[in-house]
């Protein structure tokens, strides 16, 4: 006969468990020192999971950038090269590497903040009367005080309609890149690690120091464009999607650039609508910076900021 405690013992186990005495507990594995640098209670911690990305998309697009290269198109093909097609690299780098992460992850692309299914839906196109009236609103204060005039026609007949197409798909696809890779993934992403307004906070100040390296740029242009940014952040907030803010993103650029044809971090583009001009002091006028540099520039988007809140003052973004 077995005399064998059966507590002791596992059917079917070729060893006894061992039983700590009573008022004795043993103390969980400690995890490895990798694992803790790596993986946190949820995952991949954020940072890495963001490094990964970068490192993605960062090789996509070099890859079709190294591709483009080879390729020396001439006439208005040289155009499509040097501004649709070099802007469609970075965004298909970002969203190539997004769609990557979100297997990993296992999670929904739609997450990252552009659903398919809403694609150019009412909060797009919402987006995009907000930024053409606020273009306007900025210019028209410019020109109250004598600093901007709107000049005449630079184009006419079929040109205009050529141009304006041709310049509309360059700002929207700025518009998608340049939103999904600062407010998308990336956004997402650190927000689950420091929260939605740390990385939004952090994420627009890059956006306005990227703005540095444009040609023309300086300092008041730089925190225009950061404070443009966090107003985008907001409105991914409230609206839950990055609809809106693509949306914006692309008219304001489109009517700064091509309808009003004013410098855009001191670029003024080719096929233009006007032959607009600056005139007075640069805190006004913003200078050759163009108007993203000019002080009422401020007054924008604070009153953007105010009518928005008020319109939309549900949160919807809770990653």
């Amino acid at each position: 006969m077995d005399d064998q405690n059966p507590l002791l013992s596992d059917p079917g186990s070729d060893s006894p468990n061992v039983i700590s005495p009573p008022g004795e507990t043993i103390a969980p594995e400690s995890p490895s020192t990798i694992r803790v640098i790596f993986m946190g209670p949820t995952g991949i911690r954020a940072g890495w999971r963001f490094s990964l990305y970068l490192l993605i998309a960062a090789a996509v697009s070099l890859a079709l950038g190294f591709i483009l290269q080879g390729w020396h198109p001439e006439g208005t093909v040289r155009l499509w090269k040097q501004y649709v097609f070099g802007e469609a690299v970075g965004l298909i780098g970002a969203v190539v590497a997004a769609l990557i992460m979100a297997r990993i992850e296992n999670r929904p692309f739609a997450i990252y903040g552009l659903p398919p299914g809403n694609a150019f839906g009412k909060p797009f196109w919402i987006g995009v009367v907000w930024g053409l009236v606020s273009i306007t609103l900025l210019l028209v204060a410019i020109r109250a005080l004598n600093g901007f005039y709107f000049g005449h026609l630079a184009l006419h007949g079929l040109r205009i309609i050529k141009f304006g197409l041709f310049w509309g798909l360059f700002f929207l696809l700025v518009g998608l890149s340049e939103e999904f890779l600062l407010r998308g993934y990336t956004q997402f992403t650190l927000s689950t690690g420091i929260g939605f307004w740390p990385t939004a906070a952090a994420l627009s100040t890059l956006f306005g120091a990227i703005h540095l390296g444009n040609k023309g740029e300086n300092l008041a242009g730089a925190l225009g464009a950061a404070g443009i940014g966090m107003f985008f952040c907001l409105t991914l907030r409230r609206t839950g999607t990055l609809w809106f803010a693509v949306g914006m993103h692309a008219s304001w650029d489109w009517g700064e650039s091509f309808l009003y044809s004013v410098p855009d971090s001191g670029m003024i583009v080719p096929g233009h609508f006007l032959n607009s001009s600056f005139q007075g002091a640069t805190w006004l006028t913003g200078g050759s910076v163009g108007p993203e540099a000019s002080l009422f520039v401020f007054v924008v988007i604070a009153l953007m900021w105010l009518l928005f809140d008020r319109l939309y003052p549900q949160v919807k973004y809770a990653p």
